[in-house]
Order: structure tokens, then sequence, then C-alpha cells
């Protein structure tokens, strides 16, 4: 499995060459797309069946904040936080591509590409379906604590498909089955190529704001885990070109990866966090 980037590879081609097939014999007379699904990538941490426009650029800065249970000690995990800066440009209609790197204790680059399959149509198909795949590298990981760590141990693999609906023209809801492969786990017990599954739900409330939230359920974790699912809750702010994300969530990282197998947050015990999301749309 340290080599599952070949098969995001093959992925990227197959669908590369299959969406044309897709695309041809539509009939003009159902062919409405279903629009404004969702206002951004992503609902609060799980990715959005939106892609960036064709020729579009959009540069993304997110801030991860400390937890919030120590109060003004640390005004608030403000002293602790995490910031990820992101580039994506649309390539087509259905393909875009992203950049990104993330600080903190795991200071990660990740390369990502998201696929649109299948549209929304007012008459005829009910969901929109994209494919999300993403190669990370964890260069935070001390060569002087792991002195047998090799470059490909610090590799991690995602392949996350979208399903989703926009129910109403205030609500939408999506589904997203994952699959994620990470070289190195920092719990022993746990096994490397893990499972999840996504629920993610928005639900407009002006012309501008609208609330979001997004849970992943694990799907193997390993007993006695000091890790938990992720729960995360936040609004979403529309102004013209930009997008203003901001959240509360139990869990730090920002990386599907990195959510999905090391939350750490406690909201019984106010141990989470808050953290924004600013988009510029170029």
């Amino acid at each position: 499995m340290k080599y599952l980037s070949t098969l995001l590879v093959f992925l990227t081609v197959l669908i590369a060459g299959a969406q044309e097939d897709l695309l041809e014999g539509l009939d003009p007379e159902i062919d409405q797309e279903v629009i404004a699904t969702w206002k951004s990538l992503k609902v609060v941490n799980f990715e959005t069946t939106k892609l960036v426009a064709p020729k579009e650029f959009q540069l993304i800065i997110s801030h991860r904040f400390g937890s919030v249970e120590n109060g003004i000690d640390d005004l608030f995990g403000m002293d602790n936080a995490v910031t990820r800066f992101q580039f994506a440009y649309g390539l087509t209609e259905w393909m875009h591509v992203e950049a990104s790197r993330t600080g903190g204790l795991n200071k990660t680059y990740q390369f990502a590409t998201k696929f649109k399959l299948k549209k929304q149509k007012r008459e005829g198909f009910p969901f929109s379906i994209a494919l999300f795949t993403a190669t990370e590298a964890n260069t935070g990981l001390d060569k002087a604590i792991y002195p047998k760590l090799e470059f490909i141990d610090r590799l991690g693999y995602t392949a996350q498909f979208i399903v989703a609906r926009k129910i109403s023209k205030r609500l939408s809801a999506q589904l997203s089955p994952t699959l994620f492969h990470q070289n190195f786990v920092t719990f022993d017990p746990q096994d490397n190529t893990q499972y999840a599954v996504g629920l993610g739900a928005r639900y407009k409330l002006t012309s501008r704001w609208s609330i979001n939230a997004d849970y992943g359920a694990h799907l193997n974790r390993a007993n006695q885990s000091p890790f938990v699912n992720p729960l995360s809750v936040g609004v979403d702010l529309e102004t013209g070109g930009h997008v203003f994300q901001m959240h509360f969530t139990n869990a730090q990282p920002m990386l599907t990866n990195g959510f999905l197998s090391q939350a750490a947050g406690d909201w019984t015990k106010g141990r989470f966090y808050f953290g924004f999301n600013l988009v510029r749309v170029f």
C-alpha cells in the first residue's frame, strides 16, 4: 500500500479519458444543472462537490487555533494556531488541481485533484458526484526521534467519493465514503489503510449566510486509540469575491488524513478548536 499513489494516478487518467463520454448525448430539455449546492470547496472539514471554475484561481488561507479549554491563559487557543496556505486552479469544467502547505507540528505539503463526475439535474439525475484524491508528505516527522524513517514513510494518500444533493433552496447534504492510507501512523496498533464515511450539510439562512456541519465516522479505528471521530459546525459568509468560513471543531488537523485519524478534542470537556477559512477568488 506504500505505492497507493500509482492507483491515484491511474484513476486520474481513467477519469480524464471517460469524461467526454459522460457529457455526450445529454438531452437539452432536461440538462438544467442544479447550482449553488455549496458555496465553498469544504463544508467545514470535508470536501464538497464544488470545483474551482475553469481558469479561475482560488487562494485559501486557513487557521485552526488551539483548544479553547484553557481560556484566557492562551487567549482561547490563539497562541497555538496551525496555518494552511492552499492554492487551487480550475483546469476544466470537470477538474481542478490544488497545492497546499500546512504548518504546526506536522509540516505537511499536499497535492490534490478534484473531479466532477456527475451533475445534479432539475429533471434528471438527482445527485452531484465528485472524486477527490490527494498525496501528501509530512516533513514534520523528526528523524532524530525515528532514526529509521525514510522519505516514503512521510507519505499519505486519500481517495474520497462525494455524493451530494441540493434538497431544497436552503438545504444541501452529502455523503463522503473515504479511503486513506498513512505510511506512518502515530498509534502503532492502527492499520495503515483506513476507512471512513463523512456526512455534511448546509442550511442557507440568508442570501449571504449559511450554517454548515459535518461528521466523520472512522470505520476501522484501533481499539484503545486516543483519537475520536471529528464533529464540526460553523457558518459561511459570502461577500462578493470572498467566502469567509468560521467554525468550531474537535479536530485541529485540517487535511483529510489528519482530521479523520487524529481528532483529539472532546466537546463535552470544552476541548474543541476555533478556526476559519478565508477564500479569495481571482
